[in-house]
Formats: C-alpha cells, structure tokens, sequence
C-alpha cells in the first residue's frame, strides 16, 4: 500500500484540473478535487489550493464517498 501512496504523491499536480461541486454555488470555501492517473483523486482547500493537498487512490476515494453517501462519516 505504502508504494501505491508514494507513487500517488510523486505526481506532479502544476497542470491539475481543480474543479468544485456545482452545488457550491461560487462559494468560497469548498474543496476541489483533480483526477489523478488509475482513478484516483486529489482533494484540497480551495481558500488554500497551495498548502498540500490529499491524494487518493481509486479504491480509497470509492470507499469514502460510499461512507458519505451512506450517512457513516
């Protein structure tokens, strides 16, 4: 797992597509998110897209948004 991460975070993110969810309505203070390569996702601080962001592989994001969609987190 730990070369999966190391790889993931190895990308370079310069040249990234942020995009937020549509129901942010122009907010300010949301996340965006970035498609990184095999499915996985990056996530950061709109208000702060130069601190570090979070990575996430494919399997790691699906079990996430299946944990919000399903009311556990």
């Amino acid at each position: 797992m730990t070369g999966r991460k190391d790889d993931l975070y190895a990308l370079d993110l310069s040249k990234a597509t942020w995009r937020k969810s549509p129901r942010s309505n122009g907010g300010e203070g949301c996340v965006e998110i970035a498609d990184l390569p095999g499915g996985g996702i990056a996530v950061r601080d709109s208000v702060y897209p130069d601190r570090p962001e979070l990575r996430f592989d494919e399997y790691e994001w699906r079990l996430f948004r299946e944990s919000l969609l399903n009311g556990e987190l």
